[in-house]
Formats: structure tokens, sequence, C-alpha cells
């Protein structure tokens, strides 16, 4: 099958007109190669794995791309050093691995190197300042083994005091050693992520269709309902992966999940100073978790996160309860020399992590974050846990259980070599002719979505004040990433509905984008 063009007018785009002509395909009776349910970052992968192998492929979601755990997160691509220092060597290198994927083959334009400084502050022993160094030291091995090259990501060093508080103005001068400097990868933005991996499977032929709630899950199909109009129909497939999340256990027997919920705070920018790095702040007590404190470049800021167990149903969207505000606000203030207080936070949100039920006792924070596959008797395929970082070698491992259980013909694995949509190597990101903005966000289409806003200044204004985000980029969502209504548009195209006041403030433009 032809490699994807990144031409706006090509087969990536995604839209109503297109999400109703390949249901109506399928209610007609095509069966497909491979179903799979759940469109977060693994299903999406699972749908781009597939259909780059050759396979037909229909992938559903009862809401929307990234509408579950996959927009939840502290938009980081990590490269393993925490599972490091719990002896969980093989999830570490697997995450260095991937994180090397992600930010030098498939989505360079997505991913950059974000610096971090850990403050030594008299809450952190000098035993402890050792330790991390030791671990940021282990986590630069982890990057030569994974073959990422240092021009990718820079060595980790130690600061002064005065370096420390230039990076992160904030910080309390008293008693302050020093810092140490570490670098990972940071997310322009996980559900952008999700979306060019969801469309990059739409130019390889797949049918990627939100909306589509799945009601009975078997080795042979499911049948769905349209949540748009409400008729059911029934997919034909050869065969079937759940990659639904936490709520994979409500789709097939047998299947025991952990949610474990973490949550994020969003500040505005100057409410922390000129921060030109992230920040890692050692949680009082507590020998290798942080808070981390993260600057997105759009007059926000994101503080997190916790890791609390979560038990009864599964919520669409998880509360955010006042005890992880607090105790957020708690761990920063051991560290800022200005008060964050409550009437500070212009936003919060919260996510499960779909860990897997071994049946240990003890904090969700100690699970494990290795990804399982599991097949059931009757052929489908679920997997669970994991992490944003490796969605793409979790996507490869149950497509590949998937293929093996029904004996499918299929070529070899593509995606770690696969650019995705709007993908190209940085010397060319550098030269396009685009706000640099739009090439973090859109890759080589950020000139398409400039012209929008070129050919009708209307659209080139931002539709928040104090927020970047401009009319041309809300109608690009309706037009060729699969927007259906406002929140489609305002909560995961855009990052704008993380505050409710600038939610509310676009309302009026996310409903005239969805018109045109």
């Amino acid at each position: 099958m032809s490699r994807p063009s990144n031409s706006p007018a090509h087969a990536s785009s995604l839209n109503a007109a297109r999400r109703a002509r390949e249901l109506a395909e399928l209610a007609d009776g095509t069966e497909v190669d491979v179903l799979v349910v759940g469109l977060g970052a693994t299903g999406a992968g699972a749908a781009l794995d597939a259909a780059s192998r050759g396979l037909s492929v229909a992938a559903i979601d009862a809401h929307d791309l990234a509408f579950g755990t996959s927009r939840w997160s502290s938009k980081l691509i990590h490269g393993g050093l925490r599972y490091l220092a719990t002896g969980q060597i093989d999830v570490a290198h697997e995450s260095a691995v991937e994180r090397g994927v992600l930010m030098e083959r498939t989505a360079p334009h997505l991913v950059r190197a974000q610096p971090f400084v850990l403050p030594l502050t008299p809450l952190v022993s000098r035993g402890q300042a050792a330790l991390a160094w030791a671990g940021f030291r282990a986590g630069d091995l982890l990057r030569v083994s994974a073959r990422t090259s240092r021009a990718t990501l820079p060595a980790p060093r130690t600061l002064s005091s005065v370096e420390t508080r230039h990076m992160a103005p904030a910080l309390r001068p008293t008693g302050l050693r020093g810092g140490l400097l570490s670098w990972d990868g940071q997310l322009t933005d996980d559900a952008r992520l999700v979306t060019a991996i969801a469309r990059t499977a739409a130019a390889h032929g797949a049918r990627v269709l939100t909306r589509t709630r799945a009601l009975y899950l078997s080795g042979s199909g499911a049948r769905v309902r349209d949540e748009l109009t409400g008729e059911e129909l029934l997919i034909r497939a050869r065969t079937v992966i759940n990659a639904a999340g936490v709520w994979a256990g409500g789709l097939v027997d047998d299947i025991r999940l952990r949610p474990s919920r973490g949550t994020h705070l969003v500040l505005r920018s100057e409410d922390l100073g000129s921060l030109t790095a992230g920040m890692h702040i050692p949680i009082p007590g507590e020998s290798n978790r942080f808070v981390l404190v993260l600057p997105q470049g759009d007059g926000r800021v994101y503080v997190g996160l916790t890791d609390e167990p979560v038990d009864g149903d599964i919520p669409d969207v998880p509360e955010v309860p006042e005890t992880d505000i607090g105790f957020l606000l708690d761990v920063l203030g051991s560290a800022l020399d200005i008060t964050v207080t409550r009437d500070d936070v212009v936003g919060a949100f919260a996510g499960l992590r779909p860990l897997l039920d071994a049946g240990a006792s003890g904090r969700t924070a100690d699970i494990s974050r290795k990804h399982a596959v599991l097949t059931a008797p009757d052929g489908v395929v679920t997997v669970v846990g994991g992490k944003l970082t490796t969605y793409r070698r979790m996507a490869q491992d149950a497509l590949d259980a998937a293929v093996a259980a029904v004996g499918l013909a299929a070529g070899p694995c593509r995606t770690a070599s696969l650019p995705l949509i709007g993908a190209a190597p940085p010397a060319t990101l550098a030269g396009i002719d685009a706000p640099r903005r739009l090439v973090r966000r859109y890759g080589t289409e950020a000139p398409a979505v400039h012209a929008l806003g070129l050919a009708d200044p209307s659209l080139a204004r931002p539709v928040v004040p104090g927020h970047p985000v401009t009319g041309a980029e809300l109608l690009w969502a309706v037009r060729h990433e699969g927007a259906l209504d406002e929140s489609d548009v305002l909560d995961r195209r855009t990052r704008i509905g993380l505050v409710p006041h600038d939610r509310e403030a676009a309302h009026a433009a996310a409903g005239e984008a969805l018109a045109r």
C-alpha cells in the first residue's frame, strides 16, 4: 500500500461525510480483517499497524479520538527512568526505545526535548541528591542503549543555585544548593498525537469511526450502535482487538483492572514566572516520586500528578477531588518562593490508568506499567496496562497476537519507521514557512492550516484572549481531523477546554467552525 501524503486533500482527512460513508459500507455487510475497539493511542496504533501491513481495518470508539486516558497524561514521552529505580529493566528499556522512535522517526514534529530541573532544596538530602544524580546518569545510559542520539537528548548535568533559579525563578532561594538538569521527551499534545496516528491509519485505508459504540464483542465482530442516529449494525471481522483502556473489562469477561487516578492542575504561566524548564519537585517522605511542573508554551503550566486507586464504576470523564488539588499545591509550596493558592488553579484534569490487577495488594503507584495482551476463548484479543510512551509496541504485540490467533496473512510491522501525518526531519520542519507554533502542532501541514487564516482574516485571530489557538485551527479540526461537535473541537483537537472560562469564551467560535 502506498505511503500517505501530507496533502490535506489526501485520504488522511477525517470528517462527518467520510464517517457516514464508511459506516454504511460496514452496515451493508463488508467484512474487515481486523476490528479495533477503542481509539486512544493504543487502539489507533493497532489500526495503523494493521492497515500498514495490508490488512483491512475498522476502528471504532463510543466517543471520540483520545476521549479517555490518552488525553489526560502529563504530555511526556518518558525514557523509563522511574522503572529503573524499581528494577523493571525491561519496561525502562522499552520506554527508552519507543521514546527514540517518536522523537527521531515517527513524530519529531510533536515530540521535542524538554529540560527538567530538580532543585536541591533543604528537603532533598545529599544522599537523595546522589541517588537522583545516579538515576539521571543511568537514564542517559538508557538513551545510549536505545540508540537515541545526543543531539536529540542532551546529557544531564549539575547546576549552580544561580543557574537553577535562572531556569525556574519561582524557586525559594533560601537553602537552595543548586539543581540537577535532565532531559526527556515532551509532547506538544497527547490528543494531537492520537489524532495523527488515527489519520495516518486512515491514509492507509483504515475506517476510523467515532461515536460508534460496541454493544457486544465476539471473535468474529461486534454489534455496534451509531451514537449519532441510534441505529445498530453488525460489523463482521476476522479478528477483534479490544483496546478500550479502563473500559476493556466491560467488553470482555475475566479482565480485571485496577485503575489509578492521575490528577493535574492547570495554572497560568505568569503565576510561576518565566519558566525555561520543567521541574521535578520531590514529594516529601518519598524517595522516588516527584510532582512535575510542566510549562506548555501556550500561557499555561500543568502541575501533576497523583497516583491514587479508583474503585467502583468507571466514569466517562473522571472528576478531580479537592484532596488531589490540595496535595499538589502542598508539594508546590514546599519548593516555591511564591504562594500558589486554590484560586490560582484555573483548571484541573484527571486520567485513569488501565493497570492490570495481578491480585497483589499495595499502592497503585507500585503496580508494574508493563502491558499485557490477553486472548479470550472466543478469540477477542485485549491489550491493557502500559503507558502512552509505549503505545506503538503495545499495538504491535496486540496485532501480532490477533493475526496469529486466526492465521491472517499479514506483512511485517512497519510502524517503528513509519512517519505519522505531518512528520518530517528536523531540518525540514525548521524550513517550513509557517508560524513555529503551528509547525509544532501540525508539522508539514502547518502551511495549509495557516493558509486558512490568510484567506479569511477572521480565522487568523485567536479565539480566546491570552490563548494562541485560532479559528483556522478549529476549522481544520472539523474538515480534516474528524471533529463532530464542540467538545471534539475544544477538548481534544485543541486544549482550550482544560480551562472552563476559556472554553465558554470559545463556544461561539467552535459552533461557527462546525457550521461552515
